[in-house]
């Protein structure tokens, strides 16, 4: 407790004596209730919170304002309490009465030390609001920590209607919760039985991201509110030597185009069973300045108390407003050192066993359903923590005001209740069919135009590097990169839409935060593969949310990778990887969206149907260089639409030629000419989308994958050999698309067979046997062995 030992002078001791004298009601306050203590420094503070409320005409009395400050206290020493019987109970009992070895759960687990820190901090955000009559968005990064947003809503009764009729604010409905917490149960359709989970889930009301990934909170946080929007980020110690990127938070943040954000690092000192590399480095005397040196204003607070966060929101909205009004008015220039709040804690604070390593998960030295010490110590130290339910009551009744407010719960936030829709621009301008042209640069014009027609919403690109070199320089040159000082006849701005970092994790959490937006990322085929643990949260949440049938309103985000394996011969092998598909397809097929256009009038039309869908990721692997275009402005249409599309259906040919991407649809076509001279026909398909013709994994992609009239239509079951050449690994085709799969005799695929190194585009497919030669020898050795 560094920092807030050093603030706790002798003037501040002085000040919170005399207004602890002054204010008899102050001084009840300043008692604190049960564990929640108040120091001399947050008293000094809040005191002037108090009159600046006052001031400004909400409350009249500073009564009004103590008795909420002191709800927020019973709130959180209850909601503790019932963090408590979550990870060991199986009964709570509002009467506070010690329980009993059969009251235990067989196999207690829990976050428990990190969810209790939590609990302060969720509370001073719910009062906060309360008390400045705005309901603030929330996003937490320690997503373990999921037991105290549980605990407070449904004391709260903050809640999804599952888990309303769930979790009544009763014996039975807090004794649900505690037996629901890592019940495991199951439901008969494979899915999780109770509306409960052991991070942020779509049933956390208000909840926007898992939380299970630490790190990537922390990056999306300051793309998330639009102006006029307030978001609170409560983050992670542990996380800050997660994931690179974190720090520069103010190096994005503009006032013009975002809204008012509040980092609030929840600073407990330990990872799992260590020291965090911070504390390990100088702690946290050593981390201010570091946040020092990267443009934060840094804010220590007790972190033990909710009263502290309360006046650390209120604080650090006010500094980031007026830094706000001076940019206006000429007297600062970016970046604005943004407020960050360091709650000082110890992991488990108000409970047994505060700032050990087993107070990550269960503090107790055993199980209290069988040994007695251990139960013991659980009836000690949650009596310390229990509040009867009257005053129970009374605190919710001063801090659940929202219709006297006239404003949204907090499960409505505004983040988390996206919907997002386009005006459609003007009609694409197709290329002429035969004619080469990279599809990334018909890309980069049509999203101009998106860009254009839709001006009112705020853009963000992802870009770890070289978007110019992936032939988005209309897209570069209009929207411009975000700096701090642009260097003139460059494409930089102080307020451009391309956040570039040579950080894949940075940049595609800027498409993904900004869920207000229309967004953009672009990335080398190879080096998209960083991404994957971000987009996976996203696609996992987005899906969750879709089952339980609050289907995301956000708009689509096409991550296109292009530089892609086949064109990056000049490189070595590190380069050319397909895996940033294939591990996409692994995901649910109807929020992850594969597609490889062939060309540049299917690549527009993949964008133009993302932009129209909500909640869903598409990865598109786009080439760059020129390739002649093989379909129609219609075909293009066609093919999005039914997920493949034939390009001349020879009657009667025995041999199937399907293609999947740009080179490989060329390899066809020479196959066809070569094949075609020895007297055999064949047809030319090609498959756009892999995951619309796999086997559903369940109902939903039941009904997004193309039905069997559909799929026989385009791969007749008749076929005597079908034969696939493939940009991705063969092996993943096939289990994709397994019901195209004709079997060993009747079905061979070509693709990517990890061989690589310096070698041109056709030097590539020779070496993964891929080219047209190779294919045509199988093709033929095939037929006459079927023959022989």
């Amino acid at each position: 407790m560094y920092a807030i030992d050093q603030q706790n002078d002798h003037r501040t001791q002085q000040r919170a004596k005399l207004y602890r004298d002054t204010y008899p009601s102050f001084g009840r306050w300043a008692e604190g209730y049960g564990v929640i203590q108040h120091r001399d420094e947050t008293q000094v503070r809040v005191f002037d919170l108090c009159q600046q409320l006052l001031c400004t005409g909400r409350f009249k009395q500073i009564d009004e304002v103590l008795e909420i400050l002191s709800a927020a206290d019973r709130l959180a020493s209850a909601a503790m309490w019932l963090v408590v019987h979550m990870t060991y109970s199986n009964r709570v009992d509002f009467s506070g009465s010690a329980l009993d070895a059969d009251d235990f759960k067989s196999n207690p687990q829990g976050h428990t030390g990190g969810s209790l820190n939590m609990v302060p901090a969720y509370v001073g955000y719910m009062v906060a609001n309360r008390l400045a009559g705005i309901t603030r968005s929330w996003l937490m990064g320690q997503g373990h920590c999921v037991a105290a947003i549980d605990a407070v809503n449904v004391l709260l009764q903050n809640l999804y209607p599952e888990q309303s009729e769930r979790y009544p604010l009763s014996d039975e409905g807090l004794t649900q919760l505690a037996r629901d917490f890592y019940s495991y149960a199951i439901a008969d359709d494979g899915r999780p039985g109770v509306p409960l989970g052991s991070h942020v889930n779509p049933h956390t009301a208000g909840g926007m991201i898992e939380g299970g990934y630490l790190g990537f909170a922390e990056l999306q946080y300051v793309h998330m509110p639009l102006p006029g929007e307030r978001l609170v980020a409560f983050l992670s110690d542990g996380a800050f030597e997660e994931q690179r990127g974190s720090d520069w938070a103010s190096r994005w943040w503009r006032a013009e185009d975002c809204g008012l954000v509040t980092p609030v690092m929840i600073a407990n000192g330990r990872r799992i069973d260590q020291r965090s590399t911070m504390y390990q480095q100088g702690g946290l005397s050593w981390f201010y300045e570091h946040l020092e040196h990267n443009d934060f204003h840094p804010i220590a607070i007790d972190g033990r108390d909710p009263a502290a966060f309360i006046w650390g929101i209120f604080e650090s909205e006010a500094r980031l407003e007026a830094c706000s009004a001076h940019i206006r008015e000429g007297h600062m220039h970016y970046p604005v050192k943004l407020p960050y709040l360091i709650a000082e804690t110890e992991k488990g604070y108000g409970f047994y066993g505060a700032g050990t390593n087993a107070a990550h998960g269960t503090p107790l030295p055993g199980n209290p359903g069988s040994d007695e010490h251990s139960r013991n110590l659980f009836n000690e130290h949650v009596a310390k923590l229990f509040l009867p339910r009257g005053e129970l009551e009374l605190a919710n009744a001063q801090i659940a005001q929202h219709e006297a407010d006239n404003r949204a719960p907090e499960k409505h936030h505004a983040l988390c209740m996206r919907n997002v829709r386009l005006q459609s621009p003007i009609e694409p301008q197709w290329h002429t069919e035969g004619d080469p042209t990279s599809p990334m640069a018909a890309v980069d014009t049509r999203f101009c135009e998106w860009h254009l027609g839709n001006p009112d919403r705020r853009v963000r690109i992802g870009n770890p590097d070289e978007l110019r070199s992936n032939r988005m320089g209309k897209t570069l040159d209009l929207l411009k990169h975000r700096v701090l000082k642009p260097e003139q006849g460059v494409a930089e701005s102080i307020h451009g839409s391309v956040i570039t970092a040579l950080n894949e994790e940075a940049v595609v959490s800027a498409a993904l935060a900004n869920k207000g937006g229309l967004n953009l990322v672009v990335s080398y085929e190879a080096f998209a593969m960083k991404m994957i643990g971000a987009l996976r949260q996203e696609i996992i949440f987005a899906r969750h949310q879709k089952s339980l049938g609050r289907a995301p309103g956000w708009l689509s985000v096409p991550v296109i990778v292009t530089s892609h394996l086949w064109e990056n011969g000049k490189n070595e092998q590190s380069h050319q990887d397909s895996a940033f598909g294939e591990v996409l397809l692994g995901e649910m097929s109807d929020i992850a969206r594969v597609v490889y256009p062939a060309d540049a009038n299917s690549a527009i039309a993949c964008l133009d149907a993302c932009y129209q869908t909500h909640g869903q990721v598409w990865g598109m692997t786009v080439p760059k260089n020129d390739v002649v275009t093989a379909f129609t402005p219609k075909q293009a249409a066609q093919l999005v639409a039914q997920g493949a599309l034939t390009l001349d259906k020879t009657d009667g040919a025995p041999v199937q030629l399907v293609a999947v991407g740009a080179y490989q649809l060329g390899v066809c076509q020479e196959v066809k000419r070569t094949l075609s001279k020895q007297g055999i026909q064949c047809r030319i398909t090609y498959l756009l989308e892999p995951g619309r013709f796999r086997q559903p994994r369940d109902l939903y992609e039941q009904t997004y994958v193309s039905d069997v009239a559909a799929r026989i239509s385009l791969f007749p079951d008749d076929i005597r050999l079908r034969i696939f050449v493939s940009h991705l690994r063969p092996e993943i085709l096939l289990g994709v698309c397994r019901p195209l799969d004709l079997g060993v005799d009747r079905c061979i695929a070509f693709g990517y067979r990890n061989q690589g190194g310096t070698l041109d585009t056709p030097g590539l497919l020779r070496a993964n046997q891929s080219d047209a030669q190779s294919i045509a020898t199988v093709v033929m050795q095939q037929i006459n062995r079927r023959e022989a």
